[in-house]
């Protein structure tokens, strides 16, 4: 009885704050936890959202039986991933080094390198395609004014990865920001010892900047390989829906909304959806398994 009554005087006391948390929570429940427990129960059912068959395991095991194109999305994925992320994380390093200098007029070139991850992704995407159009886009226009011959960039299987990659570093303000914040935290102090010292350089980057940066560089890296095996921008502008030239552009989360919403394969998009979210989070805790390296402030 005693508890009951602590019970009510607690949510009596804090009944502003539950009222204020309640939009928050409603969306929570409306928008993330249904439609994930949703996509679970689709997985096991051979569905196009009208009419439902249970099969099991049947739409897991397709994924590693029957569906020819899964390699070629993996690789895909793969390789966007694997140049993607270690390009983005050093350009967006070297750019956050260079407007960490003290010079006149620096805010504003860091607004501006900003100003890319404010454009909304779709946005972005129609933008990138009237750039790298083989007729009318600037760039082919700046390469015949050389004597250069178009560059097909989207439209031929051999240059869309380049092209992707390209385009994927247009967004590294993001991280300039991260990395001008783990700057900022270093204590200039460290490194005024090290060059009383006799450190050069090159041995207060290596000795005090990147083991200060470690919480940063862990951060960048956990959250840059997610965003990757989840990038579904091509969707916009891309050839074929998304999937480029001789599939050539087709992603992971592209063949999601590819199966799902072009096909109506439901079922079989949940069931690809979910084997998505365990390697995430396969890989999640790998990372953090893994992250002593990593220094944290108030480590010995």
């Amino acid at each position: 009885m005693t508890k009951k009554r602590d019970w009510k005087r607690f949510l009596k006391k804090n009944y502003e704050g539950w009222l204020f948390n309640l939009p928050l929570f409603i969306g929570l429940v409306v928008f993330t936890a249904i439609p994930v427990f949703t996509s679970l129960y689709y997985s096991f059912f051979e569905t196009d959202g009208f009419t439902y068959e249970f099969i099991g395991l049947g739409n897991y095991i397709k994924i590693f039986t029957r569906d020819r194109s899964i390699v070629q999305v993996v690789k895909n994925t793969l390789t966007f991933a694997l140049i993607s992320i270690p390009l983005n994380l050093i350009l967006s390093y070297l750019l956050a080094q260079l407007v960490n200098l003290s010079m006149k007029g620096i805010k504003a070139f860091r607004v501006i390198y900003y100003l890319p991850v404010i454009i909304p992704l779709v946005v972005a995407g129609l933008l990138w395609k009237d750039l790298y159009d083989p007729t009318y886009g600037i760039f082919n226009k700046i390469l015949s004014l050389v004597g250069v011959d178009p560059f097909p960039f989207f439209h031929a299987a051999n240059t869309s990865m380049f092209s992707i990659i390209l385009m994927n570093v247009w967004g590294i303000g993001g991280g300039m920001v991260l990395w001008l914040a783990a700057f900022k935290n270093i204590p200039k102090s460290l490194y005024e010892s090290a060059s009383l010292d006799g450190a050069n350089a090159f041995k207060r980057f290596w000795h005090i900047t990147i083991p200060m940066s470690t919480p940063m560089i862990f951060f960048n890296v956990v959250t840059s390989i997610i965003g990757t095996l989840q990038y579904n921008g091509t969707l916009t502008f891309a050839p074929r829906g998304g999937r480029g030239v001789d599939d050539s552009l087709f992603m992971y989360a592209v063949k999601i909304y590819w199966e799902a919403f072009n096909r109506g394969e439901i079922g079989y998009g949940s069931a690809l959806a979910w084997l998505l979210l365990i390697v995430v989070a396969i890989i999640t805790v790998i990372l953090f398994k893994n992250s002593k390296w990593v220094f944290y402030g108030e480590d010995s």
